[in-house]
């Protein structure tokens, strides 16, 4: 008992250490004080995580990513502080401006720094914003916007990114094409127009939007990325090969202009140029997105750099899960487990003589992990080479705005609507479920001739896997595939009927 009594008395002795989100903030700044940036960052990122409100550490997180050059996710912080904390800390649009002015964005730092001294003339960084304002205006003789241009055109380029982002190609064409025309110096404007008019397959028009730029803007990086790229994935090698031996000539100093000038060189199969600059940033500890690794973990492995590549997709794998199962080392014709995530059957289907093989293809494209991978690849066929059903559906599937009929749109909804329930009892799709999904674009097309509507989605699911099941030799009833899809057995009957009129 007396032992029992001690070891409590023990026990109420012990007084854990939790630490505080001060506690980590004062270990990160004693090692940035100490030059140890990495450490830094590791302590500070745990104390905004403990401390998420407190705006002086999210302030020195993002001073401290500025002096890892991680210049966006500084940005992100700053801009977070100044939305959703403390929008009194105006110093913050000094240090927004001089972040862009890291990555090129002159622009959006122009912006930016005189936001700040229209905020706070007489502020602590005066002096040196009335000096980055001057160096920005030294870069490009065009500021000429007041400030409510400034922020009229920072709100209508961030509308034209997003409609970009979520497929809304053609509107935002139209917004580009109004930014351009009120303001015919804001260079990324030309290059978002060229990329929404090669999203849509509109090669030549994205082309001649980027030649304009380059005169406008000779050595306009991205522009000139953006060009290798369009001529790569259409085979104009002699265009391609002019631009690339510029592009190796090309010496930049920000980290945005590497990050595109690697990514680019990586896109287009020169390893060793992509290897160069991707490695460059990592050494100097740029910590990128899911793409950076990706092209990373691809110029290291075709460079013969073996455990840089694997390091890479480990850290890609962090960001991004699904792309396991694609590493760059793995054999391209090794066989896949599955079909959606078969870049080499999809394009083959892609490309097949057969309108069925070809709807399938979109089907799991739009399902695939590796959709951007796919339409980014030099094989992918020619918007132009599709027909205008193929269109239609692959509109559907990558969601843009097409000007069609509402019954003909409905139609294309309700026939996708069909496959994805099927693809919800048959996932991921094994090359012996392949045919299920063959068959039910086989009904697509010929109900689409007749103008069937679609309209019991779960009633045209269940009869095309009970008709299925039956053309196989399965043995699943009537009343267990019905209770699969939750309709009746009499629905089930009555819509097996009704698409074996549409096969016979």
């Amino acid at each position: 008992m007396a032992k029992d009594i001690e070891i409590q008395q023990e026990r109420d002795n012990i007084r854990f250490f939790i630490p505080s989100g001060d506690f980590y903030f004062n270990k990160g700044m004693d090692a940035f004080y100490r030059s140890d940036l990495q450490k830094a960052k590791k302590y500070l990122e745990r104390a905004v995580q403990l401390e998420p409100k407190d705006p002086v550490f999210t302030l020195q997180l993002a001073v401290i990513y500025s002096h890892c050059e991680e210049f966006q996710q500084a940005i992100e912080l700053f801009q977070r502080i100044l939305k959703d904390l403390n929008p009194k800390m105006v110093d913050c649009y000094y240090f927004i401006a001089h972040n862009y002015t890291e990555l090129g964005y002159f622009n959006e730092a122009y912006y930016h720094v005189k936001k700040y001294l229209e905020k706070d003339p007489d502020g602590k960084y005066k002096e040196e914003a009335e000096e980055l304002l001057y160096l920005i205006e030294t870069e490009d003789d065009d500021f000429e916007y007041s400030l409510y241009e400034q922020d009229e055109l920072m709100m209508k380029q961030e509308e034209a990114r997003w409609l970009l982002e979520t497929g809304n190609f053609e509107k935002a064409l139209i917004q580009l094409r109004e930014l351009i025309e009120k303001y015919p110096d804001y260079w990324s404007s030309y290059n978002n127009m060229a990329l929404a008019y090669f999203y849509l397959g509109q090669v030549d028009q994205a082309v001649e939007v980027l030649e304009e730029l380059l005169e406008k803007n000779p050595g306009n990086l991205h522009g000139l990325c953006n060009l290798a790229v369009f001529f790569y994935h259409h085979r104009r090698d002699e265009e391609l090969g002019k631009i690339l031996e510029g592009l190796e000539k090309v010496q930049p100093l920000s980290t945005d202009h590497q990050y595109k000038l690697g990514a680019t060189f990586a896109i287009v199969g020169r390893y060793e140029q992509a290897y160069y600059w991707l490695n460059l940033l990592k050494k100097r500890g740029f910590e990128g997105d899911a793409s950076f690794y990706y092209w990373l973990s691809n110029a290291a492995h075709h460079t013969g750099q073996f455990q840089v590549s694997k390091a890479a997709w480990e850290q890609l794998l962090k960001l991004d899960p699904e792309k396991k199962g694609r590493e760059p080392w793995f054999h391209q014709n090794e066989p896949f487990l599955y079909l959606e995530e078969d870049i080499n059957a999809i394009l083959k289907m892609l490309s097949s003589d057969k309108m069925v093989e070809r709807l399938f293809a979109i089907f799991l494209l739009g399902n695939s992990s590796h959709r951007d991978e796919i339409i980014a690849h030099p094989d992918f066929k020619d918007l132009n080479e599709f027909s205008l059903t193929e269109k239609l559906y692959l509109s559907h599937v990558l969601a843009t705005k097409t000007n069609i009929s509402s019954n003909v749109k409905e139609m294309f909804v309700q026939a996708h609507q069909v496959a994805c329930l099927l693809h919800e009892h048959h996932r991921p799709i094994h090359t012996n479920a392949r045919d299920l999904f063959l068959l039910w674009f086989s009904i697509f097309l010929e109900g689409l001739k007749k103008e069937e509507l679609f309209k019991n989605e779960n009633a045209y699911a269940a009869a095309t896997d009970y008709v299925w099941n039956k053309l196989n030799g399965g043995n699943l009833s009537q009343a267990a595939i019905a209770k699969q899809y939750h309709i009746s057995v009499s629905t089930l009957q009555k819509y097996a009927k009704k698409i074996r009129m549409f096969i016979q």
